[in-house]
C-alpha cells in the first residue's frame, strides 16, 4: 500500500490498470499497455493492480468493473474509464496531463 501511495504521488501521469486474472478483457489489455508504454516512454508510468490481491485498493477507488483504468497525477485521480481502450486513445488521454503543471 505504501508503494502504491508513493507511485501515484508522481508529478508524471501514472496510469493504473485495475484488473483480475480471470478477466478476459483484462488479458486483452496486456499487449495494449505494452504498446502504450512504447508510445509514451518516460512521459508516464503504467502500473497494474490485481483487484483480488488488493481488495483494499479496489474498495478505496470503488472498482466495480475490470478492467478499470485510472490516471493519477500528484496523487489525484484525474481520469478514469472502465473497459478495453486502444493504446492510441490512452496515449491521447495521457498527453492531456503531461503538460500540466
Amino acid at each position: 500500500m505504501e508503494r502504491f501511495e508513493e507511485l501515484i504521488q508522481s508529478p508524471f501521469p501514472v496510469l493504473v490498470d485495475f484488473f483480475a486474472e480471470w478477466c478476459g478483457p483484462c488479458k486483452a489489455m496486456k499487449p495494449i499497455l505494452e504498446e502504450l508504454k512504447s508510445k509514451v516512454g518516460d512521459k508516464a508510468r503504467i502500473a497494474k493492480i490485481d483487484v483480488d490481491q488488493h481488495k483494499d485498493l479496489a474498495h478505496r477507488f470503488k472498482i466495480q468493473t475490470v478492467p478499470t483504468l485510472i490516471l493519477f497525477v500528484n496523487g489525484e485521480s484525474v481520469w478514469r474509464q472502465s473497459g478495453v481502450m486502444s493504446a492510441k486513445d490512452l496515449a491521447e488521454v495521457i498527453e492531456q496531463y503531461t503538460h500540466k503543471k
